[in-house]
């Protein structure tokens, strides 16, 4: 039985889909200006999993997951490169799919663009304006009145009093009410804009995914998630716009997976501690990557950093490790069997990821002690459903990345040179070649029937 810690309520929940086994799932994306940073990489990992699980458990799931393709950011960044937005989104959305793909990240069953949505936003905010939720100034914007939605702050905690005492809100003397929110931007001159009644504009970056998330999963769904920086204001004001505008509950069960620290600070430019997924894949195995995002808890904290970086590599080093030598076939997973039912219990436990993983370790530790062919595949199924153990072994172990320019060639390289000096009985040369291997982290393992190797 799935439990979801539920974000609104503040407690694990027992999942009940709206519709019986269906899943109707939205997840916030990228606004698609830069390269993607280690934060996504987060949310789309996580979510990725989420997914996965839901999909083994039997549902049938519908996955939506936005790019914001419309916001200052990307105007401001298309002037500075002197390019247009289309070609700049275009250039970043290639990107995010490229590192997606890298991470093991599953493709969302829908990826709509804000720009395609215009008319669904405008509409929206027609409704509120008729239901009096939202009222158009003189300056051509169009803004949220707060104080319409008696629900307001119920998913941050925070009472309208509150917010307004602790929040630094922007002074602007065509609002009535400071923490009130634009929904449509009016046309500035050399910006994008499109038609609407309340003239040329653009909408606010809120709106998006409220008419985005009502178009393809209905008024009404299951599970949004998103990362903790945007529970407050961005999900605030998505429930205050959706529900105002349609009347009924927006969603069951919101998800939010915790920060990125780096080196126990949070991440950020200001810090100068900001890392894109790329310039990590420069240093580290992609799969490694997967591993230490989904081996700490989502709701928790994950903190960065090289140490903790080549830890996970060597956790995941360890469970390749177990499966070298076995002729491993898809494994029809028993969820009778301990191990299995162990697995499943955890991830029906609000995706507990670590308890998962301890299940894989105690199998693999099985597998070195016995050799059963049987536990190997039975590690390899289960880790599968994590997206993780699915390559030969051999090319894992001799991957690794963050080699320093040591290539499997240049490895294997060595290992002749060593071997033809062991021939020699040069030994101290044959030494010499296996301590320089080993001090670059690639271990040599002398067998019967050759040499074989792997990163350590």
């Amino acid at each position: 039985m799935l439990k979801i810690y539920n974000t609104l309520a503040r407690a694990k929940q027992i999942f009940t889909p709206i519709v019986p086994g269906k899943v109707s799932m939205y997840v916030c994306g990228m606004t698609v200006y830069d390269y993607c940073h280690l934060g996504h990489a987060r949310v789309m990992v996580v979510f990725d999993m989420v997914n996965r699980w839901l999909r083994c458990s039997g549902y049938a799931v519908t996955y939506v997951r936005n790019v914001t393709d419309i916001d200052d950011k990307i105007i401001a960044r298309a002037n500075e490169n002197g390019e247009t937005i289309t070609e700049l989104t275009s250039r970043f959305i290639d990107a995010m799919n490229e590192d997606a793909a890298k991470l093991g990240v599953w493709r969302p069953d829908r990826e709509p663009h804000a720009t395609d949505y215009i008319h669904e936003m405008t509409t929206m905010i027609g409704s509120l304006i008729e239901k009096q939720h939202a009222y158009a100034a003189d300056n051509g914007d169009v803004y949220y009145a707060v104080s319409s939605f008696a629900g307001y702050g119920k998913l941050s905690g925070k009472s309208l009093e509150d917010l307004r005492a602790g929040e630094r809100v922007e002074v602007d003397a065509h609002k009535r009410d400071p923490m009130d929110f634009v929904l449509w931007k009016a046309a500035k001159p050399g910006e994008p804009s499109w038609d609407s009644p309340w003239g040329p504009g653009r909408p606010g970056w809120h709106i998006e995914c409220s008419a985005m998330g009502a178009r393809h999963l209905g008024p009404h769904f299951d599970i949004h998630g998103g990362g903790q920086d945007l529970q407050f204001p961005h999900h605030e004001n998505e429930i205050a716009q959706s529900e105002g505008a349609h009347g009924c509950t927006f969603v069951n069960y919101w998800m939010h997976n915790g920060f990125i620290r780096v080196d126990d600070e949070k991440m950020s430019k200001s810090l100068g501690n900001f890392f894109t997924i790329r310039e990590v894949l420069e240093k580290y195995d992609a799969e490694v990557v997967r591993f230490f995002i989904l081996r700490a808890h989502y709701r928790s904290p994950l903190n960065y950093s090289d140490h903790h970086l080549n830890d996970a590599r060597q956790a995941l080093t360890r469970l390749y490790t177990a499966l070298r030598g076995f002729d491993l076939p898809q494994v029809e997973i028993d969820w009778q069997q301990p191990e299995a039912a162990r697995f499943k219990e955890a991830l029906d436990d609000d995706f507990n990821t670590p308890e998962a993983f301890a299940v894989l370790f105690e199998l693999a530790n099985e597998v070195n002690r016995s050799g059963s062919l049987a536990q190997a595949g039975l590690l390899k199924g289960l880790a599968g459903k994590l997206g993780l153990l699915q390559r030969n072994p051999d090319e894992f172990l001799k991957g690794g990345g963050d080699d320093g320019g040591l290539t499997a060639e240049k490895v294997d390289a060595l290992i002749a040179e060593r071997l033809a000096a062991r021939k020699d009985r040069n030994f101290a040369e044959a030494d010499r070649i296996r301590d320089e291997l080993a001090a670059q982290g690639v271990i040599l393992e002398d067998t019967p029937q050759g040499t074989s190797w792997r990163r350590a």
